[in-house]
């Protein structure tokens, strides 16, 4: 007669144990997501369609992603909550973006950011105590996400200045021809944990092409598309750790730092990239590491030419 088997905790100490349920955790992780990964099909971003007579879609908006975000409103501006790596990642994106800054032959003392897809404001709420700064338009599809960032705001009497931080709900598209669009362009236009997340990426980065002004900064952040990324963000910070929540990332639509150098390689007006890649550190937060581009998360910034105005 056949034994049933019973699952039966062996006589082990309590660290041992858990060791070993975090392997079979990962290993169990890794065979569905390997079985997923089999079906997935994605187009790179370097044969993404660009600009045709029509957008390839009326929106660079993802429902999805919409949707996902929303139920994280409420825990935007918990700093130990599933946002807890955006607030880790402040520092280095304020160190990237003057990195690009201090590289122009004649940078600006009163800068005009414009933050596309700022979320509950993270990012925006920075900058715009930067002493540097004169403006910063942030803005969002989110609508949920930004009641968060304003009620956030209103903490701080400096951010309630007029003119000093502007929340929009809208997508980039959307901007061009508004009021509160600043004519002249912008100084810094900040794609921060974006591009990974929308429809039809290489004509949401059109859009937010233009509003940089001659002479400005187009700066973003991202994931590439690698093996490497698959394991930590996938596996690891969604699966095992819970580090993220699941869903957040999509690893199809992940974009290579050489896909994006190839193909703002072809704009005309556009040049001096650089890039830094970063690696998340437990107990010491993001930190640059050379060639870390090739694994996972990295920051992209390139240069809008002086005599270039479309």
């Amino acid at each position: 007669m056949a034994t049933l088997r019973r699952s039966v905790r062996p006589h082990l100490p309590d660290e041992l144990w858990s060791i070993i349920q975090a392997q079979n955790g990962l290993s169990l992780a890794i065979r569905t997501t390997t079985a997923k990964l089999r079906t997935t099909t994605f187009t790179s971003f370097s044969t993404t369609p660009t600009r045709p007579s029509t957008p390839p879609s009326p929106s660079t908006i993802d429902p999805h992603e919409l949707s996902h975000f929303s139920r994280l409103a409420s825990s935007w501006w918990d700093p130990h909550g599933p946002s807890r790596l955006l607030h880790l990642m402040n520092p280095p994106r304020q160190r990237f973006i003057a990195a690009c800054l201090s590289s122009s032959q004649s940078p600006r003392s009163a800068l005009h950011y414009l933050d596309v897809g700022c979320g509950g404001g993270i990012f925006a709420e920075a900058a715009a105590r930067l002493r540097g700064t004169a403006s910063v338009t942030a803005l969002d599809p989110n609508a949920d996400v930004l009641a968060v960032a304003r009620r956030h705001a209103r903490h701080d009497p400096l951010l309630l200045r007029p003119g000093r931080l502007t929340y929009l709900c809208a997508a980039v598209e959307e901007l061009r021809g508004a009021p509160e669009c600043r004519g002249g362009g912008y100084d810094v236009v900040s794609v921060f944990e974006v591009l990974e997340h929308v429809a039809s990426p290489a004509w949401f980065l059109e859009q937010c092409m233009a509003h940089v002004r001659p002479g400005g900064w187009l700066v973003l952040s991202t994931i590439a598309r690698t093996w490497t990324s698959w394991v930590v963000t996938k596996v690891v910070a969604e699966d095992v750790l819970r580090m993220v929540p699941r869903g957040t990332h999509e690893w199809a639509k992940y974009v290579n730092e050489e896909e994006l150098r190839e193909w703002f390689g072809k704009k005309e007006g556009w040049s001096s990239p650089r890039i830094m890649g970063v690696m998340y550190v437990p107990g010491f937060g993001w930190k640059e590491v050379w060639g870390a581009e090739g694994l996972g998360n990295y920051f992209f910034g390139i240069r809008k030419d002086v005599n270039h105005e479309s």
